[in-house]
């Protein structure tokens, strides 16, 4: 009998494989889809965020972890009832105007999802209306603002500015990040968090929904 432990270790060690064949071979024998997801697929992806903390994990094999979960909700998802899973929360992620790299974007998004969040990705190379209209379509309770380089962080500041001139700024929650950004400049900005990675970011999220 497959157990949680070995779902929980097959995250850990990305084995994306592994991951879907136990997470699948779980539910057939009768276990509650939801209770793989939590006990198992999450639970390793949780001790993924305490060893990438502790400086024990890199980039690579988070993302790889990811992977893993992923494969594992994916492969026990059909057995699930449609209104049994509640996400936390819905998070809109993109990049700022003028800045196309997305390497820290993407990893964000899939640590997010790890969580249960419902993400909308809306890309890199964002404006401000952009960011505006997919406020407006998906009704997130979380925006998050990725720059990589130094010349695109006042775009985060633009945005932010963008939201209140549109009377909804009230209505969300902002969280920036990305290489060049710090804690100070996300309060000179008037951001309501910063995510120092992704595990932190998604830390962030959990706390600001809760």
């Amino acid at each position: 009998m497959v157990s949680f432990d070995e779902v929980k270790k097959s995250v850990l060690k990305g084995q994306i494989e592994k991951a879907k064949d136990l997470s699948a071979s779980l539910v057939q024998s009768g276990e509650n889809p939801l209770n793989i997801i939590d006990d198992g697929l999450i639970a390793g992806m949780n001790e993924v965020g305490i060893k990438f903390k502790a400086g024990d994990m890199f980039v690579p094999e988070v993302i790889m972890s990811a992977k893993a979960m992923s494969a594992g909700v994916d492969a026990v998802k059909p057995f699930i009832e449609g209104d049994e899973i509640k996400a936390p929360g819905v998070v809109v992620v993109g990049t700022v105007k003028g800045d196309l790299h997305d390497i820290g974007k993407n990893l964000v998004c899939m640590i997010l999802e790890s969580a249960g969040f419902k993400v909308i990705d809306i890309g890199v190379d964002n404006s401000a209306e952009q960011f505006i209209e997919a406020v407006k379509e998906h009704h997130p309770q979380i925006v998050g603002m990725s720059a990589l380089l130094t010349t695109t962080m006042p775009f985060m500041r633009e945005t932010i500015d963008a939201f209140v001139e549109e009377g909804i700024r009230d209505t969300i929650k902002i969280i920036v990040g990305g290489a060049p950004v710090s804690r100070q400049f996300a309060e000179e900005i008037g951001a309501d968090g910063y995510g120092e990675d992704a595990i932190s970011a998604r830390d962030l999220c959990v706390n600001l929904v809760s």
